[in-house]
């Protein structure tokens, strides 16, 4: 398949070796899903919102004396939890689309974990589009990825011990969520939720939740030496839970304070 030409490399960020960004992306999902409003009841939380860390990323291998002029690289593309927790609670699929010179390049993994491994010699972005459970009542959220296969930034020949990683920690955000869709994931480790009064009341839950029967996460992952610890982005996307917490608490008493300003004034000296 076709390398890149040397304009469109030179455009990119060159990484070599393990490369993250520890800042946190926010990716605020905003398409509601059109069927989704039609077909249930669920209501959505005002002034609420769901965060999701995910890591979206590629790990290739060099094949060292086994490579050849089209299968130099072994690679693999992923989407997993930022701490490896499964995701298969939210998303209920991905679609990788890989370069047209691969066949079958259009890819559909329903099942975690959510990733795919070709061999190749040539570097491409990969779009990789997320999409939901029904319940989430959002569209699809669509992803890029550009393949790296050489580490630019380290001298020395290639090694085919140490893979050349690229990982992008990002957060989606869900605002205004379903009922039944926070009901269902609010304990759920790969999601942060804020939390809501003890007295609001949830619709019932089902016995049988079948996203958490199927559970899978990539602590164990064959290749979880290599995926880059984004703990401390972690702990920073908790502050921002905690302060979007106190955010809606704000939101909430300026109803009440605006629902006082538009009383009598009467009923306000008879109250006082």
């Amino acid at each position: 398949m076709p390398l890149n030409s040397p304009a469109m490399a030179q455009n990119d960020a060159e990484l070599g070796g393990n490369e993250s960004d520890p800042k946190p992306q926010l990716t605020k999902i905003a398409n509601l899903s059109e069927d989704f409003e039609k077909k249930t009841s669920s209501k959505r939380l005002k002034d609420v919102e769901i965060y999701v860390p995910i890591v979206y990323g590629t790990i290739a291998f060099w094949l060292g004396r086994k490579a050849t002029e089209t299968q130099s690289h072994r690679w693999s593309v992923y989407v997993r939890g930022a701490t490896n927790e499964d995701l298969s609670g939210v998303i209920k699929k991905v679609v990788f689309q890989l370069h047209p010179s691969f066949n079958n390049p259009v890819r559909v993994v329903e099942s975690p974990p959510f990733e795919l491994s070709e061999c190749g010699w040539g570097e491409f972005e990969i779009a990789i589009s997320l999409h939901f459970h029904d319940d989430v009542g959002e569209k699809k959220l669509d992803l890029y990825h550009h393949l790296k296969l050489y580490a630019e930034n380290e001298p020395g020949p290639q090694s085919t011990k140490k893979p050349v990683v690229v990982e992008t920690y990002n957060e989606v955000v869900f605002p205004d969520p379903p009922e039944d869709f926070f009901s269902r994931i609010q304990n759920h480790p790969a999601v942060i939720v804020p939390r809501l009064s003890a007295t609001f009341k949830f619709p019932p839950a089902p016995s049988e939740d079948l996203h958490v029967l199927k559970r899978v996460d990539t602590k164990n992952h064959p290749l979880s030496q290599w995926f880059i610890n984004f703990s401390e982005a972690d702990e920073l996307l908790k502050l921002t839970a905690a302060r979007q917490t106190v955010q809606a608490h704000i939101v909430k008493l300026r109803r009440q304070l605006s629902v006082m300003d538009e009383l009598p004034q009467t009923f306000k000296l008879d109250s006082d």
